[in-house]
């Protein structure tokens, strides 16, 4: 069951959202059995009250074992898209589905593949799901200003770094956290390249409302490169 976006809100204020992911290819991923349950429950134990996931059998997988509520996204790459979190209403439709307690989705400005603008696009979605929770992921003030104002319930900064007109930083994105807090009237939520408990809280301190951390926890890889790059 989905949980209310007001009760959410309030579970992970000032508190870190862990992202679980593991896609084709990467040293977690099981075709026959996702794993992802089970590095939520970790996170569940250590105190995370909401997790982030991509796939529909990880939020219906991470939703069972762990009881807490879900961000869900779809990665996928289609011919003529730039985006790839959650692209189409196809996506949407799944994880409306799956009940994902809030649908993360790219709502930067890059190009989309039907033609259709992310302002076309998500008022298509709130034509056909006006009740549905939506996580905008951006890279630009502009672009998370934009999102507002179409009607999203939270602004992610899940792309700075990731597309060609963001700023490209070694570590977090603070300026933009800062500029969206003092932009948007809506909760603002930190990711990107947060590596370390100094820097979450730091953007906890610039008035993020939590903070997202993927790499520095769930992909061991990651780590370990970390370390290696680290003493080399």
């Amino acid at each position: 069951m989905k949980k209310p976006l007001k009760e959410v809100l309030t579970l992970v204020r000032g508190s870190i959202i862990v992202s679980c992911q593991a896609l084709p290819g990467e040293p977690l991923y099981c075709e026959e059995m996702s794993l992802m349950p089970f590095m939520a429950e970790a996170a569940r134990r250590a105190g995370s009250k909401c997790i982030r996931t991509s796939s529909i059998r990880d939020v219906i997988g991470i939703k069972e074992k762990t009881g807490l509520p879900v961000i869900g996204l779809i990665k996928r790459r289609i011919e003529g898209y730039e985006t790839y979190i959650t692209p189409t209403m196809e996506e949407i439709d799944a994880l409306a589905k799956a009940d994902a307690d809030i649908i993360a989705l790219d709502c930067t400005f890059m190009k989309r593949g039907n033609g259709r603008t992310i302002n076309e696009f998500l008022q298509q979605i709130r034509e056909k799901y006006p009740d549905i929770a939506l996580m905008a992921d951006i890279s630009t003030l502009e672009e998370g200003v934009n999102a507002w104002k179409c009607g999203v319930d939270i602004i992610g900064t899940t792309m700075s770094g990731y597309t060609p007109h963001s700023a490209k930083t070694e570590g977090p994105d603070y300026e933009l956290v800062s500029g969206l807090v003092s932009a948007v009237p809506i909760p603002v939520i930190a990711e990107g390249r947060i590596h370390y408990p100094d820097q979450a809280k730091k953007m906890l301190q610039l008035g993020a409302h939590a903070v997202v951390v993927g790499g520095a926890i769930t992909r061991p890889l990651e780590i370990a490169q970390r370390f290696y790059q680290g003493i080399l």
